[in-house]
């Protein structure tokens, strides 16, 4: 009976799989994988041995599926495993020239695959294959590395098997590859009556003869573990107690302080930042210990390949009232731990080693406040907050464990007794050596992964706020920036249109778009907008308005005095408030930025019956040039100049083509669909220019899109037409 996790396995879903070994293992993966506590993303690894038919020889042969690199398990298909024949990956022991040498093997691995299978071999791949048991489960869950990352870690093991019955084995530190794929075979044959082993600094093994067998093996020795970690932190003092307490308006000043720190850390190169500020992460924030933990490190190698060796707490005074500290803190804790990085990578590099990676942490705690994690998306920033979550309650799970013979046992961490001092430890928190950790983060093995990723789009790491993103231009503009790696706000005062437009934005990337109501008649919703935009994903980068309004001319041909209201706080007041906040955004993080605003051709067109709008539009041009001139040189502001677009325009409702129809004597039905009626207008409208073409939405995002682009570096203070040669819209 499980206590903390849930038997996900259902028999008659499992039996729709047949006798398909590949599907089983895909169905077991998937289930381990969908409860972060089991395995973080990315991490572990699943397989399974049986026999099939060799398509070479036609005869039975034996195979390992096993878990491909960079594959995770909770969302891997099929297609996501490697397939080896057993008996080559048998024999690669026969040229394995030793630990000093074992990076070499993971070239072998490709000619051990079976019947042309492509997937990147796992370096994981001998600890799998050298256990002798049909299914095999490496999981990182917090509980077991909290266990192998305590001090008194293998007594509580062995305190573990006679409480709950199980005969795990202790294996001390190993970096993954071919050397422990033997050190697991040769501990499964001095312990041939084990059930799991715990790796020392690194995570679980568990197994069984079928798929079953071993999930159920796997869910329930965690769930165990998960009883004697919890029992045993019960009633403790946990990190030391409080140093300092949450502050009351801690989302507030997060907001206030998320594009300094992601300027600061992303001079070099820009991320995109995630905020966590849930109690279990504060808890470890605001506590007396905190600044030692993270100083030693995490333990599981999955931790920091992506949040570094150690995060950066920020060392001031949460409780100030004057913001001004924590930049002092900030820039002081940066020059730091920057200088740390580097000699961390002086004093461990070899021959071989990668070149130097950027020196800014990926991880920022701020006491009071929260934790902020960067990475080149949405999505890698939250799992790199997740995976120092998963540290944190690593560390509280040892810190848990902790006992009085704790403090004088001997670090049973090292294979090499004389090597225990390598290992540091606070409080029976134990962390990896940091050559052992450095060895791991930069890895040849882990560089050649990188360096096999796509290369990054156009707008990649960018972050855009669209406002008027629900419809029309501002919609074709937001797909077209998802397309093209971009993260986006969508603000739109109608709120459902902008979900609309981020739904369809989705099918790029679910976690790189958010949406938002905005009315720019409202200084305070215009702040709102810019706010959600920062803590959504740390800070903001373009910002582009397609929204306007255009009210119809009364029955005499005239505008009211609030209509006329109306449509200059719209179209010229509110293009001047967004700049204004996004530029205390743009100030705060010092990184170069970009704004949009959309004029139009009416702007030096008069016409009768558009009064407002023509001269809202001629002061939109005019405020361009003011903007570019008054937030020079850090922020370019240019604008597009577009003739009538009628397509998905909200400014052209079906009485309003119609209206415009009878205007131009143009015949139409009423029985006609509104899509007509509006392509009928945008022909007539493209017959009077140069070009005979109607403009489209689309036509407007693609010079939107290149003003909001490295691609006009030295364009600003610039509206370009988009009129298909307007010929009384010409500048004089």
């Amino acid at each position: 009976m499980l206590k903390y996790l849930k038997d996900l396995w259902n028999d008659s879903d499992a039996a729709a799989l047949g006798d398909d070994p590949l599907e089983s293992l895909r169905y077991r993966s998937n289930l381990l994988g969908a409860d972060l506590r089991i395995t973080n993303f990315g991490g572990g690894n699943t397989s399974s041995k049986y026999e099939v038919t060799d398509p070479l020889t036609g005869k039975p042969t034996r195979v390992m599926a096993v878990k491909g690199s960079g594959g995770d398990l909770g969302s891997i298909a099929r297609g996501g495993f490697a397939v080896l024949y057993m008996d080559r990956l048998s024999q690669l022991e026969n040229v394995y020239r030793g630990e000093q040498f074992e990076d070499d093997m993971v070239g072998m691995y490709p000619s051990c695959a079976f019947a042309g299978n492509t997937v990147a071999t796992s370096i994981d791949t001998p600890l799998h294959g050298f256990l002798p048991f049909d299914h095999v489960d490496h999981l990182h869950p917090d509980w077991a590395i909290a266990m192998a990352a305590s001090r008194n870690g293998k007594q509580k093991m062995e305190e573990f098997n006679q409480r709950f019955h199980h005969r795990l084995v202790w294996l001390p530190w190993q970096r993954p590859g071919f050397e422990l794929g033997l050190m697991l075979r040769q501990a499964v044959t001095d312990n041939p009556a084990c059930d799991g082993i715990v790796l020392g600094s690194h995570g679980l093994f568990t197994w069984g003869d079928t798929q079953r067998e071993c999930y159920l093996n796997s869910v329930t020795i965690i769930d165990q573990l998960g009883e004697l970690v919890q029992e045993s932190g019960n009633g403790k003092v946990i990190f030391g107690g409080p140093r300092c307490a949450t502050r009351h308006d801690a989302h507030q000043v997060a907001a206030e302080i998320l594009p300094k720190i992601r300027g600061r850390v992303g001079a070099s190169r820009r991320g995109i930042g995630h905020f966590d500020g849930a109690p279990e992460a504060l808890e470890y924030i605001n506590s007396n210990w905190a600044r030692e933990l993270a100083a030693l490190g995490t333990s599981c190698p999955d931790h920091f390949l992506r949040t570094r060796i150690s995060p950066l707490v920020v060392d001031w005074n949460p409780q100030t009232t004057d913001l001004s500290e924590f930049d002092h803190a900030l820039d002081t804790g940066l020059r730091q731990y920057r200088k740390d990085y580097l000699a961390y990578y002086e004093a461990h590099k070899e021959a071989g080693s990668p070149p130097l990676r950027d020196q800014n942490p990926t991880v920022v705690l701020i006491p009071g406040v929260g934790m902020v994690s960067f990475g080149r998306s949405k999505k890698e920033a939250r799992i790199t907050g997740e995976f120092y979550r998963n540290a944190i309650r690593v560390m509280m799970g040892a810190n848990g464990m902790e006992d009085a013979a704790a403090a004088d046992s001997p670090l049973p961490h090292a294979k090499d007794p004389s090597r225990a001092g390598e290992f540091t430890s606070f409080h029976n928190y134990v962390a990896l050596p940091r050559r052992e950790a450095f060895r791991i983060e930069y890895w040849q093995l882990e560089e050649a992964k990188l360096r096999r990723m796509p290369p990054e789009k156009e707008f990649s790491r960018k972050i855009v706020l669209i406002v008027g993103g629900g419809s029309g231009v501002g919609r074709s503009t937001a797909l077209k920036l998802a397309a093209e790696g971009a993260h986006l706000m969508i603000a739109d005062i109608n709120e459902e249109s902008a979900h609309d437009t981020a739904r369809l934005c989705t099918k790029f990337d679910r976690e790189a778009v958010a949406y938002c109501k905005v009315d720019l008649r409202n200084h305070a919703s215009i702040s709102s907008a810019i706010r959600h935009t920062v803590m959504q994903f740390g800070g903001l980068d373009v910002v582009i308005n397609t929204a306007a309004v255009f009210i119809p001319p009364d029955s005499r041909g005239g505008i009211s005095e609030d209509n006329w209201r109306i449509t200059l706080d719209v179209n010229v007041t509110g293009n001047y408030f967004l700049a204004r906040e996004a530029h205390h955004v743009f100030s705060s993080q010092g990184l170069t930025a970009n704004i949009v605003l959309t004029g139009s051709a009416n702007a030096v067109v008069p016409k009768k019956g558009s009064e407002a709008y023509d001269v809202s539009k001629a002061a939109v041009n005019h405020l361009i040039g003011e903007l570019a001139v008054g937030l020079a040189p850090l922020v370019r502001v240019n604008g597009i100049a577009p003739a009538t677009v009628v397509e998905g325009s909200t400014m052209f409702p079906r009485e309003r083509v119609i209206s415009s129809l009878a205007k131009y004597k143009l015949p139409y039905k009423e029985e006609e669909t509104t899509d007509t009626l509006r392509s009928r207008l945008a022909n007539y409208y493209a017959s009077r220019t140069l070009l005979k073409e109607p403009i489209l939405p689309d036509h407007c995002a693609d010079s939107i899109i290149f003003l909001a682009s490295d691609r006009s570096l030295r364009t600003t203070g610039t509206v370009i037409p988009v009129d298909a040669g307007l010929a009384e819209a010409f500048l004089r």
